[in-house]
C-alpha cells in the first residue's frame, strides 16, 4: 500500500510548502496554508494526451524560418465581445472569464454558444443540471434557428477524464467550461476548487486547446476582494484574463481586458441584462446621458476614456447648506479624495466657500471612473449647484484640473472630440495646452470638426465663461 502524500498549498497564491507555516514566503499573506492530499504519477499525470492517436515531435527551430501568419480569428455575432477578444476568437486560445456571482457570465457565454450556428459547440456544466440550462437557453429566446441548437451540446461533468473522453468523441469547435473550480482530475487527490486540483485542470485543459487548435473558455469565481478564485498561476497560465464586473441593481455590465497576448488590454464591452438575455450596448453614451427636457443645475457631461473607447457620461453635483457640524462629503462612482482635492482648488483659487457646505457627486448610470479627465466636468457640475445656475445645453467637457487651478491636457482629445460631435453637442471646453491647439494649425483643428472647441487655460476662466 503506497503512502499517502500531502502537500500544504497557500489559498492565495499556490505556493507550495513540506509543513504548515503562518505567512506564506510568496504573497505574505498570514494563515492561508491547507493541507491537500496529493499523488503525483508521473508517467499517467496526462489525462489530454491518454486520448490522442499521434505525438508532436518538437524540436528547436530557428526564428527566421517560422513563417509568420495572420490568426484566423473565430468572429461571432457578439460584436462587443469580439471587439474585448481583440478581434474575435483566436483557435487554440484559453480565456478565463471571472466576476460575481449573478452578474451573467453563464448567461453571456450561453446565448454566444447558441449564436454560434455554424460551429460545434460544447458546454460543459458542473454546476447546473442540463434542466437547468434548458430553462436559461429558453429564457434568453434568441432567434437561434433549430440548426445552432443541433451544433449545441451540453454535458454535466466534473471529472476530466470522462469530458476529454466525450471531446474525444464530439470534436468540438469551442469548448465552454462552468466553472473551472468545480473540476477534478483523478491524478490529485485533493478536493475541488482546491489549488493543486485547480492548476492542474487548467493545465489540462491548456495542453488540450494548444495541441487540438481548439478554443476553451473557463468560466472562474472570485473571492470576497474581488481577485480571481484560485492561484495567481492561473491567470499565467491563460492566454487572456475578462472581468466582467457591474452593480447587480444597475442593468450595465462591463466586460474588461486584464489580460490578453492576442490584442489589447484597454478595451471593453458593454451590455445590457434584460429579460432576453445580455445585450449588447453599441453607443453606451446615449444610455449614460439622462434624455431630460427641464433645465438642472448641478449636471455636466464629461468626455472621458475607457480603455479605447471614449464615452460621454453625466456627472451630478449636490451642493446645500451643512446642518450638522461637520460638511458631509459622499461619493457614488469617483474617488472621494480627488473630490476633496478639487474642493479645495475652488477655495483657494476661486474663493468658493464649499466649507460649510455638504457636497454630494455621483457618476450616472453606476459607472466607477476613474480617468482624470472628468475633473473639469465635476468642478463645473459643482459650481453650477454652487450657484443654482443650470449649465448651457449642449455643452461638455474634457479637462484635468490642477492643484494651481489650471486646465492640463488630457490624451486622446480627437476621439473625445469626435464622439461628443457624433451625440450632437455644440460646444466642448478643453485645455488650451493639448498639443493639438497649441501647434500653429490650430484653425486646422478646430475645421476638422463641426462642434464648437472653446480652449480654456485656468479654473477662473471657465467660471467667467459659464457663469
Amino acid at each position: 500500500m503506497s503512502k499517502v502524500k500531502t502537500a500544504f498549498f497557500c489559498q492565495n497564491c499556490g505556493y507550495e510548502s513540506v509543513k504548515w507555516v503562518g505567512q506564506c514566503p510568496s504573497c505574505g499573506q498570514w494563515n492561508t496554508f491547507v493541507e491537500e492530499l496529493i499523488q503525483k504519477d508521473v508517467k499517467n499525470n496526462n489525462s489530454w494526451k491518454d486520448f490522442q492517436d499521434e505525438k508532436r515531435t518538437q524540436k528547436t527551430i530557428a526564428l527566421h524560418e517560422i513563417k509568420s501568419t495572420e490568426e484566423k480569428r473565430l468572429l461571432t455575432p457578439d460584436a462587443e465581445l469580439n471587439r474585448v477578444l481583440g478581434g474575435g476568437i483566436v483557435p487554440g486560445s484559453i480565456v478565463l472569464i471571472a466576476g460575481e456571482p449573478g452578474i451573467g457570465k453563464s448567461t453571456l457565454f450561453l446565448q454566444i454558444g447558441l449564436s454560434l450556428a455554424n460551429s460545434t459547440v460544447l458546454y460543459i456544466s458542473g454546476e447546473e443540471s442540463e434542466q437547468q440550462i434548458k430553462m436559461r437557453a429558453d429564457r434568453i429566446a434568441l432567434d437561434a434557428n433549430a440548426r445552432s441548437k443541433e451544433n449545441f451540446f451540453l454535458l454535466t461533468e466534473t471529472s476530466t477524464q470522462v469530458i476529454f473522453q466525450e471531446i474525444k468523441k464530439l470534436k468540438p469547435q469551442l469548448v465552454v467550461v462552468d466553472s473551472v473550480q468545480t473540476l477534478q482530475t483523478p491524478f490529485i487527490d485533493s478536493s475541488p476548487g482546491s489549488v493543486s486540483q485547480i492548476r492542474e485542470c487548467t493545465a489540462e485543459l491548456q495542453r488540450f486547446a494548444k495541441e487540438t487548435n481548439t478554443p476553451v473558455f473557463l468560466i472562474g469565481h472570485i473571492t470576497k476582494d474581488g481577485s480571481i478564485a484560485g492561484p495567481k498561476i492561473l491567470e499565467h497560465i491563460v492566454d487572456t484574463v475578462l472581468q466582467f464586473e457591474g452593480d447587480r441593481h444597475y442593468a450595465y455590465r462591463i466586460l474588461r481586458t486584464l489580460k490578453n497576448r492576442f490584442g489589447s488590454t484597454s478595451e471593453l464591452g458593454i451590455y445590457e441584462m434584460t429579460d432576453g438575455g445580455m445585450r449588447a450596448v453599441t453607443n453606451p453614451s446615449e444610455i449614460l446621458i439622462t434624455q431630460k427636457e427641464d433645465q438642472l443645475s448641478g449636471i455636466a457631461i464629461a468626455a472621458t476614456i475607457e480603455g479605447m473607447r471614449p464615452l460621454l457620461i453625466e456627472v451630478q453635483a449636490l451642493v446645500t447648506q451643512s446642518v450638522y457640524g461637520t460638511p458631509q462629503r459622499t461619493v457614488s462612482g469617483f474617488d472621494l479624495r480627488r473630490l476633496q482635492l478639487l474642493l479645495a482648488v475652488l477655495e483657494k483659487r476661486g474663493g468658493f466657500h464649499f466649507g460649510v457646505k455638504d457636497v454630494f457627486l455621483n457618476i450616472a448610470g453606476g459607472l466607477k471612473v476613474e480617468d482624470p479627465s472628468i475633473d473639469l466636468a465635476v468642478l463645473c457640475a459643482l459650481l453650477s449647484s454652487y450657484e443654482d445656475a443650470p449649465l448651457p445645453q449642449h455643452i461638455c467637457f474634457a479637462g484635468e484640473v490642477g492643484l494651481s487651478g489650471e486646465i492640463r491636457a488630457v490624451n486622446r482629445i480627437e476621439q473625445r472630440i469626435a464622439e461628443a460631435e457624433k451625440l450632437g453637442f455644440e460646444k466642448i471646453i478643453v485645455s488650451k495646452y493639448n498639443q493639438a491647439f497649441r501647434q500653429a494649425n490650430q484653425k486646422v483643428a478646430k475645421q476638422k470638426f463641426n462642434i464648437d472647441i472653446i480652449p480654456m487655460g485656468r479654473v477662473e476662466e471657465v467660471y467667467q465663461y459659464l457663469f
